[in-house]
């Protein structure tokens, strides 16, 4: 376990804008920063960080809490996990009170597979530098390949020996268990249960996670043998699925903010290559198809993306319907192909940085545009395929949710193509009439129409009949966390802080809500140890329960401007400006919520329970709490009116 004193300097360090700055991109709103949800996809950002709170609000999920919730909620780390990336990001050292076991066996299988894969590039690595058959078959493979050390170092390339249980027996022999060596796919089980080594003879290239975490491997043969797969990549796992990673995103997300595009290639020798060159912003799909995951990865950064193909026109056709995702998703895409014979490590490879940018800066052209050349070419002088190509060019500028930018393509595609612009607009309309018409079709429950932009505060469905209870709940809890640290200044009571009060005053309150039960009793347990809890000591609570809570009832996407008043002569209600109205009316509000429900308990009670001598009991108790009720909503009264 990480110590309070650890904890506490990772706090103290952490700046929740630069770290979900890393994942997300955001700009500046006010005293807030906004961005687009790494969540959900959507197009307008319902994603809020607040600095001065330190924390983020997902309007479109729901989710939010501290950088710590932030990299639980999108890493799926552990609290632990999430600690340590913080503390190692800011060179703090991490004090634990019991010491990591020796046979590397963690509780969390999700950690046990990162610590085998992390051995796993450490081994590889080490090999091709340090032993002979490494250096004369890994190393010299990378360095005829141009690689420098520094390239081979950053990205941890590395070579597995051509034996059969190099690797695996070095791991066993270290404490790693079969179990993960298997599951993260490094270990291949014989029929009789022994294991060997799957990558054996094959240069290594770790596939990293967005936190830089090796997960998974591509290995390349360097066998002229046509039988002997050329790539072996890493198969599925608890901590690698292909669909949401792209191959170099850890080392070019920085490049990619800063120049608002990222280059999309195909291999890890392209991204590699253009990577030493110094044009940083290059991530591959690593020979997969193109996914809306990997897609939203990117369109977390920016919104312009640049794929540099080869030559290979059957493979250039083969992908353009895929790509049409990218037009759904609105990012703007743009296309460049290189000369026959060269893909883009060969050609920055051969001609330098500067040639590489200014092939790519001229002849780079919008998706669109490109499409409708390719296929064209393709078509000739076939009216049928001609026909044919305009409607597959139409299906691509109705996916783009920009109006504005599918008129302007329909526009230039009506030039290409030699067809009215009306014609093509026609069809534009009947294709989206047609996908608008699905989407009715199958719209969610009303819940989940919820609009991305509409402010929800609690994901959980309230039954009906306790809404207002929980209601009242939450907003005294709210109300612990805005003021209860300030002194109470009212007559007859004072010189003393709003949180004992309300404490004292509510310790006859049995709190329904579980979790609103959970945070009273650990301001409690916080008041009797002499200390006032305020937002941060909720906001990074190791109670996932708790964070959602005091996010959802201190965030709000909406402030108003500092100018709101001249400019628009509205007085908006201040409920500090009556502090003893705010507090006592939300301690009687919730005490008349549970006098109210005593009462309804004891009319049903009335109307079942058939002995006189019980009526009368329970009718006294009734009235008893009648008289309560009302010196309640008397009192209410009183101090809202004052």
């Amino acid at each position: 376990m990480i110590t309070k004193p650890t904890i506490d300097r990772i706090m103290e360090a952490t700046d929740i804008v630069e770290v979900i700055g890393e994942f997300v991109q955001l700009k500046k709103r006010g005293a807030n920063y906004i961005g687009l949800s790494p969540f959900a996809n959507e197009r307008t950002p319902s994603f809020t960080v607040s600095p001065a709170k330190g924390i983020f609000k997902d309007f479109s999920t729901g989710k939010g809490g501290s950088a710590i919730t932030f990299l639980m909620e999108l890493e799926k780390f552990t609290y632990p996990e999430a600690l340590k990336w913080l503390a190692k990001k800011y060179s703090i050292e991490v004090e634990e009170t019991v010491e990591s076991s020796e046979n590397k066996e963690e509780d969390n299988r999700r950690e046990s597979l990162m610590i085998v894969s992390g051995f796993a590039a450490k081994y590889f690595h080490e090999t091709m530098l340090e032993t002979d058959e490494g250096k004369n078959i890994g190393l010299s493979y990378f360095k005829e390949r141009g690689f420098n050390n520094d390239t081979i170092k950053k990205f941890e390339l590395g070579y597995s020996p051509d034996q059969w249980e190099a690797f695996t027996g070095e791991a066993l022999k270290q404490g790693y268990q079969q179990e993960f060596l298997v599951d993260s796919g490094l270990s291949v089980k014989r029929d009789n249960g022994s294991l060997y080594d799957r990558y054996r003879g094959r240069v290594m290239f770790p596939i990293h996670s967005f936190t830089g975490r090796v997960i998974a491997f591509g290995g390349r043969t360097l066998k002229s043998d046509k039988n002997v797969p050329k790539y072996v990549n890493s198969p599925e796992s608890d901590i690698y699925h292909k669909s949401n990673v792209l191959y170099g995103l850890y080392f070019a997300k920085k490049a990619i903010r800063e120049e608002d595009n990222c280059y999309l290639v195909e291999g890890y020798a392209d991204v590699l290559s253009v990577h030493q060159a110094g044009i940083e912003n290059v991530v591959a799909s690593s020979g997969t198809s193109l996914t809306a995951e990997q897609i939203r990865l990117i369109g977390r950064f920016t919104k312009n993306i640049t794929i540099l193909y080869d030559g290979d026109a059957a493979g250039i056709k083969a992908s353009l319907r895929g790509l049409d995702m990218i037009l759904e998703a609105g990012l703007n895409v743009k296309v460049v192909l290189f000369p026959d014979g060269h893909d883009p490590d060969s050609y920055v490879q051969k001609f330098g940085t500067n040639a590489f940018k200014k092939h790519v800066d001229d002849n780079k052209k919008d998706f669109i545009l490109f499409k409708t050349g390719i296929l064209l070419k393709e078509a000739g002088n076939d009216p049928i395929k001609k026909s044919e190509v305009i409607r597959e060019i139409v299906e691509s500028i109705a996916k783009i949710p920009d109006s504005i930018k599918a008129s302007v393509f329909i526009k230039e595609c009506s030039y290409i193509l030699q067809i009215d612009e009306r014609a093509l607009l026609t069809e534009l309309n009947k294709m989206r009439q047609a996908k608008a018409k699905k989407d009715h079709h199958n719209q969610q429950t009303p819940r989940q129409q919820q609009m991305p932009d509409e402010p929800h505060f609690f994901d959980e469905p309230i039954v009906e009949a306790t809404k207002d209870e929980s209601s009242q709940e939450k907003e005294i809890i709210r109300l612990l966390l805005l003021y209860g640290n300030k002194m109470i200044d009212w007559d007859g009571i004072a010189n003393t802080y709003i949180g004992p009060f309300m404490i004292a005053e509510l310790s006859d309150v049995e709190f329904e809500d579980a979790t609103c039960k959970q945070f009273i009793e650990i301001y409690r347990q916080e008041v009797e140890n002499g200390v006032l809890p305020e937002e941060q000591h909720f906001i990074h609570h190791r109670d996932k329960g708790i964070v959602d809570l005091v996010v959802n009832l201190i965030a709000t996407k909406y402030t108003l401007s500092e100018n709101w008043y001249e400019m628009h002569k509205i007085m908006v209600p201040d409920e500090q400006a009556n502090m003893k109205a705010t507090i006592l009316g939300a301690i009687f509000h919730l005490k008349k919520q549970k006098v109210g429900k005593i009462l309804e308990g004891l009319r049903k009670e009335l109307q079942t329970t058939p002995a006189e001598a019980d009526q009368e009991i329970l009718l006294n108790q009734y009235m008893h709490m009648k008289k309560v009720e009302k010196t309640i909503s008397d009192y209410l009264g009183s101090v809202i009116l004052k």
